[in-house]
């Protein structure tokens, strides 16, 4: 399967990227946010990035557009308790 073009729209900037599948581009994108989090070490900058987290994040193909809520957790309390900045990502149903 050939990746496709697709745009990650958060709100305040969109991102050109490519990937295989709405939902996969929305969690590699959404992993390196949190990983940037994880590898800062100043306790002023985990705060400011993680007040500028996406919500709501919507991935925009060639036809289809897809839009996902974000639920940002500090400490993981379901199958990974224990991980810090965990995210579930659940689709919104699509305007008509």
């Amino acid at each position: 399967m050939a990746k496709r073009h697709f745009i990650i729209d958060i709100g305040k900037e969109q991102i050109p990227v490519e990937g295989h599948v709405h939902r996969n581009v929305a969690v590699k994108y959404l992993m390196k946010r949190r990983r940037s989090l994880l590898m800062t070490k100043s306790k002023e900058k985990v705060e400011n990035l993680y007040s500028d987290l996406p919500q709501n994040i919507k991935i925009i193909g060639k036809q289809v557009t897809k839009s996902y809520k974000v639920n940002w957790e500090r400490e993981g309390t379901e199958e990974f308790a224990g991980s810090r900045f965990v995210f579930t990502i659940d689709e919104m149903p699509t305007e008509a």
